[in-house]
């Protein structure tokens, strides 16, 4: 099926693929991924999104055929590009990878495969293999159980760059997706924070290929509003609720002692602890009512 035909037609999987300065090896992993789609039995097609590259990826970009190429005149996050690839998709079902040969994208259609019955599906790494590992792994293991905590559920990856999902799904909460690599978090918690089933399915990891794009002060500090964000968002009680139990109990043993040792006068600091614990649980309550009120009643039916 030729790009024309699927961009009128429709098909059953669009490949979004983020570009900014993979220049060498473009070809090569775009070839794989559509020799393997071509012996899968879907329709595809893939939306290659230049992420505003200067190092000669567009010229590459543009000689290859077969695929549907859009352009960002600057160079926006790979969020950006991954949420104007999705929006431009034809397909039923969307999939997500990158092209710098750390992702095992000739199993592509294999992952869409394990999509029957669920709403997502992300490629679960067994290694990780980025650039300042000691810095990252412990950073994304915090982000993830934290995650897991706010949805109840054991997630397994939170922030696999290979994922297969329901485009009708996904564009419910695309407008939400942060500019920056923490998209791939988002939408992992939009799906589980609005009642959709995430699989994930274990997919071998590997080091890639040209220049890393994490920097280490700009992105830890990306993570660390991240957990902000996914505190705020998605389920705030199980934040600040507890929280302000903790102050509460503190404060009321904070003022057992006072009555007792200080002759029934109530210390200045015993006060603090129990305003903290009055303002974080009113704070929680509040960032609920917001989350339950914005929430969207009509969304599309799970899997």
């Amino acid at each position: 099926m030729s790009v024309t035909d699927v961009a009128s037609d429709g098909c059953d999987v669009s490949v979004v693929l983020p570009i900014y300065n993979e220049k060498g090896h473009l070809r090569a992993e775009i070839d794989r991924i559509r020799a393997a789609l071509e012996q899968s039995p879907y329709t595809f097609e893939l939306i290659v999104v230049d992420d505003g590259s200067d190092d000669g990826s567009d010229h590459e970009l543009g000689l290859l055929e077969d695929i549907r190429l859009i352009r960002h005149s600057t160079n926006k996050g790979s969020g950006a590009a991954r949420r104007t690839g999705t929006t431009a998709a034809c397909g039923r079902i969307v999939v997500w990878t990158d092209v710098d040969m750390t992702y095992p994208n000739d199993e592509i259609p294999a992952l869409v495969k394990e999509l029957d019955g669920y709403d997502h599906v992300v490629g679960a790494r067994r290694t990780e293999e980025g650039t300042l590992r000691l810095l990252r792994v412990p950073a994304k293991w915090f982000i993830r159980k934290f995650a897991s905590y706010l949805t109840d559920t054991d997630i397994k990856d939170l922030n696999s760059g290979l994922r297969a999902f329901r485009r009708d799904v996904a564009m419910q909460y695309v407008h939400h997706l942060p500019h920056g690599f923490s998209c791939v978090t988002t939408l992992t918690m939009s799906f589980l924070s609005n009642g959709y089933s995430v699989r994930y399915v274990p997919i071998d990891y590997f080091p890639r290929a040209g220049r890393s794009k994490f920097h280490w002060w700009r992105d830890t500090k990306r993570y660390l509003l991240q957990v902000v964000r996914m505190a705020l968002s998605y389920n705030p009680l199980k934040v600040f609720l507890p929280i302000g139990l903790l102050l509460l109990t503190v404060g009321a043993g904070k003022l057992v002692y006072d009555l007792i040792d200080k002759d029934f006068r109530l210390a200045s600091n015993t006060l603090l602890i129990l305003m903290a614990a009055l303002q974080a649980v009113t704070v929680g309550l509040l960032a609920d009512l917001v989350v339950r009120a914005t929430k969207d009643r009509s969304q599309v039916p799970p899997a």
